[in-house]
């Protein structure tokens, strides 16, 4: 057996391989480090999070497991006299479906019982791991919201500063947690672990109810498939963006080398429009995927004000030689989400409601049990010449961030490693810290990309160096023949990650 594997931290990846020793597949190796992540990088992921993956089993089918979090059913009452989205605390908290999600994807295909991978995050969690540089440069961006909340004060500030780099994080409470996961899972839906998070919510104002948590349950569903110029292109359903990948992807690629720059910009641009128009929940709201695939500004739907997505996110990809693949992704959404950590659990809360919309009209619209629309976007692209398997940090620009890379990512004479390394360019506005829309590119991104932007009076702004919100990308990749053959892994050099191929006799 051999696994590739990429996560942004390197605890991440040593247990995906002791999860591979222990006889497990590319799943097995995934889940391990997705468990890890919520306890050396927690800032980005948390218990209290969201997850949307992607597996490919080794029959060629690929399934994705959507694991975004509900609004509560009482949100409508608290709701009435809003004039905008809480865009922190209580109000942008949904049910966290990560934990969910991992029983989805182990129930897809792993071969280890998921109570390993409890039990090695707890122990990670009561000894301590080192605070990483991009947990430092968390702290300090968000030093403000770390003090004030009396949980995380406690484990991020514990002598009244944020940790430094180097300095040891431990987190008992969230150890306790995670090994009451390991005897029942669902203990973060119907047990201690819901009856603590219900008890701060309605605390603080909140309309959550154990109801709300014990009826939450994920999408399990095929993945959206287009054939893209000759290659087979997966992305997760809405509320994913993935749909907007596909669009993009679907305008550029004439299956003649890389996109143009310029071309992949005015497609990226049309994606913007079509995100704020037609990504919503389909079952609560008017989403449409057919718009999203076409890149439809939407007339009719008309656009929202959307809160900053800071991509406070992370990815991990595994691919195997026996035939499995997958690409998770799972957030925050927020640097440190809501800015509530449950003291009892030790969990962390995400702020993925603020991305709902009080229009009623909007596809993104706050119903109660709706899902908001996500910035996750897991992809896998499959061709005759590699399997593809990748996902990203980096908000809502991770259509166009992995539009630029996996053209080159599916040539494998091109290095992972340097096909990752390559300059890039993202467009947003408040979410890059400008009032209008603008390209902001890192260092080297080319006169084709800018003279293009300029050209349709898109302000252009330059990162100074590489930079996090260019996205943190994971890769691995398969090429034919994956028992005797190619497999390649990759992490981005922007975050503080791994890449492995481990081999199990």
């Amino acid at each position: 057996m051999r696994v590739a594997l990429a996560a942004p931290h390197h605890e991440a990846v040593r247990a995906g391989e002791r999860a591979v020793a222990a006889g497990g597949n590319a799943l097995d190796a995934a889940l391990a480090a997705a468990c890890t992540l919520t306890v050396v990088y927690p800032h980005q992921c948390a218990l209290g999070g969201d997850l949307i993956a992607l597996v490919r089993s080794p029959a060629g089918e690929t399934t994705a497991v959507v694991a975004a979090g509900t609004a509560p059913h009482g949100i409508d009452l608290l709701s009435r006299n809003w004039s905008a989205m809480p865009r922190q605390g209580v109000h942008a908290v949904t049910v966290p479906g990560v934990v969910a999600g991992w029983g989805e994807l182990a129930r897809l295909g792993a071969r280890l019982p998921l109570d390993r991978v409890f039990h090695d995050a707890a122990e990670i969690a009561q000894d301590g791991t080192r605070v990483s540089a991009g947990l430092e440069r968390a702290l300090d961006t968000r030093r403000e919201t770390v003090l004030a909340d009396p949980g995380l004060r406690s484990v991020f500030a514990p002598d009244g500063q944020p940790l430094r780099s180097g300095a040891l994080l431990r987190q008992p409470a969230l150890a306790a947690t995670l090994r009451r996961l390991a005897v029942d899972p669902r203990d973060l839906y119907e047990g201690a672990s819901a009856q603590a998070l219900v008890r701060l919510l309605q605390a603080r104002g909140g309309a959550h109810t154990r109801e709300d948590f014990a009826g939450y349950q994920p999408e399990t569903c095929p993945a959206v498939t287009r054939e893209i110029a000759g290659q087979v292109w997966s992305v997760a359903p809405p509320p994913s963006v993935g749909a907007i990948l596909l669009g993009v992807a679907g305008a550029v690629l004439d299956g003649v080398g890389e996109p143009h720059p310029a071309r992949l910009l005015d497609a990226s641009l049309r994606g913007v429009a079509a995100r704020a128009a037609w990504l919503g929940d389909p079952r609560t709201g008017p989403a449409d995927l057919a718009a999203l695939l076409r890149l439809d500004a939407g007339t009719d739907a008309g656009g929202r004000s959307e809160p900053p997505a800071t991509g406070d996110t992370v990815a991990v990809v595994a691919t195997d030689d026996t035939g499995w693949s997958v690409t998770l992704v799972q957030s925050v959404f927020q640097t440190f989400g809501a800015g509530l950590l449950e003291p009892e659990t030790g969990i962390l809360l995400h702020n993925r409601g603020a991305g709902f919309s009080l229009d009623r009209h909007s596809p993104a619209r706050l119903v109660p049990g709706a899902r908001p629309p996500h910035t996750l976007c897991p992809v896998i692209v499959d061709c005759a010449e590699a399997t593809v398997v990748a996902g990203c940090q980096g908000g809502r620009a991770q259509p166009w961030i992995l539009a630029q890379l996996l053209p080159a990512a599916t040539d494998l004479n091109q290095p992972l490693d340097q096909v990752l390394a390559r300059p890039r360019w993202v467009v947003g506005d408040v979410d890059l810290g400008h009032t209008a829309l603008t390209l902001v590119a890192e260092p080297g991104v080319g006169e084709e990309v800018t003279g293009a932007a300029r050209a349709v009076g898109l302000p252009v702004d330059w990162f100074p160096a590489q930079a996090d919100a260019a996205g943190h990308v994971q890769m691995v990749r398969a090429g034919p023949g994956r028992t005797a053959g190619v497999l390649q892994a990759a992490s981005d050099p922007r975050a503080d990650g791994a890449a492995v191929v481990v081999s199990r006799p």
